[in-house]
């Protein structure tokens, strides 16, 4: 099980990258960060900054094909930023496109908003994502993880690092039948 981290530069919120990673790799799954650049990324405990980490392959120099899921972790700039790239929100959309597994959490769905994939979906967010997701035809609830099946793909969703325990559990049950 191969699965991508999709990530900007600097933003992401850094609880939101390293717990869903530890929990991909402790099931013997390998997990890859991916973002728009080389280098290494700067990620955040929301609005410090908190470790970096580097970069394994440029979002230009991979594909969906590489990959069994994909992660987007939250952190407000994050996604805001991913959101704005134009290879980034094809890398995501072609996700959905290929019928594989996503997880987003917080954040996120910004960059899926853009790609526009969450048009008949459900799923949840940072509540200020709410209008935004509604605006481009999904569902949102207020719950503490979400795993719609109601489209090309499985989307696991949750709300914030509180919810990472709930989020991880839900993303591994879906990601092993992935590959």
């Amino acid at each position: 099980m191969r699965a991508a981290f999709l990530v900007a530069p600097e933003g992401v919120e850094q609880v939101e990258l390293t717990d869903p990673w530890a929990a991909i790799k402790d099931t013997g799954g390998t997990p890859v960060l991916v973002s728009t650049t080389t280098g290494s990324i700067q990620a955040f405990d929301h609005l410090d900054k908190a470790d970096t980490f580097d970069i394994d392959v440029a979002v230009t120099d991979t594909s969906v094909d590489d990959y069994d899921a994909l992660v987007l972790p939250g952190g407000v700039a994050n996604p805001d930023a991913l959101r704005l790239d134009k290879n980034a929100v094809a890398f995501a959309r072609a996700f959905f496109d290929a019928g594989k597994p996503v997880a987003a959490i917080c954040h996120a769905p910004w960059t899926l908003v853009e790609a526009d994939v969450v048009r008949g979906r459900t799923l949840t967010s940072w509540p200020s994502l709410r209008t935004d997701i509604e605006n481009a035809g999904g569902t949102w609830r207020d719950e503490q993880v979400v795993t719609c099946k109601g489209g090309p793909n499985v989307l696991v969703t949750s709300r914030k690092p509180d919810d990472l325990k709930a989020f991880d559990a839900a993303m591994l049950n879906e990601f092993g039948t992935a590959g």
